[in-house]
């Protein structure tokens, strides 16, 4: 008795779509992204950040109205008998200044 396939060429046309996007959208990511580099300078800095927020403006950069932020996060989560350690630090800088045109 022959296999009706007529009705799963729908399926198969919405997963080939699917996989040719998926294939596309992380060939363009690649290209435009760059590998990166770890900068050893900043992984110290984030090693040194204290836990919790902080946001504060340096009397130095007054002029340029500079906020920095810190954040640190470290905890430890058990989870189906495994033991994870999460570390998550941020470091950010906004600074506001009048352009010259």
């Amino acid at each position: 008795m022959p296999l009706p396939l007529a009705p799963l060429i729908p399926l198969a046309i919405r997963l080939g779509l699917v996989a040719t996007t998926t294939v596309a959208v992380t060939r363009w990511v690649r290209s435009s992204t760059h590998p990166g580099r770890t900068d050893q300078r900043a992984e110290d800095a984030l090693d040194d950040l204290g836990e919790g927020l902080s946001l504060h403006r340096p009397a130095d950069r007054a002029e340029d109205r500079q906020t920095n932020a810190t954040a640190r996060l470290r905890r430890v989560v058990r989870f189906r008998g495994r033991t994870y350690e999460i570390d998550a630090g941020l470091m950010a800088r906004f600074r506001l200044r009048e352009a010259d045109e």
